[in-house]
């Protein structure tokens, strides 16, 4: 069995399975907070030095006795700061602060307005890293080793160029050609920490261990985990993959060391492009018509996942912010985002919303003019 969702995951959904003898793909309670709990995964890098941003965790006590603390320690992350909610906020809960008063907002939202409720009744601040963000996707067996499943890097805010607010994730394109072999080793060697400080925590992690990094001139320094596959990476992940999905799920559930085969798919580059509803990730309608769904199932070298959908007498409908996302696949990242593109423009539906730049600049493409997504 498979557990997707992280929230039953952080409930303890995989240790009751396996309390009945069910096979399960899928952490434990304990494995699971390193999502659940942004202050546990923080303790956890720090005891066992794996490399992270600079953090301290503030509860709404804290803002209660001492204001000007909290307010202190953001000065002295030079008054730019991430502000997490501790705990499942449905992706909302993260807010990139380009500036005291903005961090000091967000900290309050949390801690005083409830904008998140039990999950924003402590935060995670930390400094604001610069760099490439990268995505790593390892599959666990429950002991110290594990399958590096692949790297991906995805376009988090709404609007071309990187403008507008962060959302769950715009598009994204695997491999990363810019990346060199040692930077590679560096991260996978984070990754393998991480499962590594778990076990000698005591507990062992069977499942989908999702990592961003930010690649800073200091290394690479993790900026969060999932316990689950998270999108929409997995959409260029999946494409490229060979080796059946299915058998390495299964390995890793039975406490067996996933191997994938070497399969020529490997060598392909994949981009994905979200569609989304108007407005997201603000306020946004649902419930309507998606058309050309079959046209882009009729292309070569696509595929289209659903999200935010739903079946309505006999139509497919709109049914949230992140509706569908496009991937296409190559022997280039160019040529993949030339299939996803020309799949995405089939598609329509009121109030539709794209970016137009994923996977472009000179990064991603060397010789190329554009700017980066």
């Amino acid at each position: 069995m498979v557990v997707g969702p992280e929230a039953p995951l952080v409930a303890g959904l995989a240790d009751e399975l396996r309390s009945r003898g069910r096979r399960v793909f899928g952490p434990g309670r304990d494995g699971a907070r390193l999502e659940g709990s942004k202050a546990f995964a923080k303790e956890l890098m720090t005891k066992h030095g794996i490399p992270t941003a600079r953090a301290a965790t503030f509860t709404r006590a804290d803002w209660e006795r001492d204001q000007a603390g909290v307010r202190s320690f953001v000065d002295e992350l030079g008054g730019q700061a991430v502000v997490k909610a501790d705990g499942l906020a449905a992706g909302k809960g993260v807010t990139v602060a380009d500036d005291r008063d903005a961090a000091v907002a967000a900290i309050e939202a949390c801690l005083v307005d409830d904008a998140f409720g039990e999950a924003g009744a402590r935060v995670v601040v930390e400094e604001l890293l610069k760099g490439a963000e990268v995505s790593a996707f390892f599959l666990a067996h429950g002991s110290r080793g594990g399958l590096p499943l692949g790297l991906a890097q995805d376009f988090k805010r709404v609007g071309d160029g990187d403008a507008g607010p962060n959302t769950g994730g715009m598009g994204a394109y695997s491999p990363l050609p810019w990346l060199d072999d040692d930077e590679e080793e560096r991260i996978w060697g984070t990754v393998s920490a991480t499962v590594e400080a778990l076990a000698r925590e005591g507990i062992p992690y069977r499942g989908m261990l999702y990592t961003g990094l930010m690649l800073t001139p200091d290394g690479p320094k993790v900026l969060e985990y999932n316990c689950r596959f998270g999108d929409p990476e997995t959409e260029v992940l999946i494409p490229r993959l060979g080796t059946s999905l299915g058998s390495l799920l299964a390995a890793a559930a039975g406490g067996r060391e996933p191997v994938r085969v070497a399969d020529p798919t490997w060598d392909l580059s994949a981009v994905t492009v979200v569609l989304a509803s108007g407005g997201y990730p603000g306020r946004y309608d649902t419930g309507h018509e998606i058309h050309g769904l079959d046209a882009a199932a009729a292309l070569p070298d696509t595929v289209v996942f659903h999200a935010g959908t739903a079946e309505r007498d006999g139509r497919v409908v709109t049914a949230g912010g992140r509706v569908l996302a496009v991937t296409g696949w190559g022997a280039s990242i160019a040529a993949a985002r030339e299939r996803a593109y020309e799949a995405a423009s089939t598609i329509s539906f009121e109030g539709a919303t794209r970016r137009s730049d994923i996977a472009r600049g000179p990064m991603v493409e060397p010789g190329t003019e554009e700017g980066a997504g």
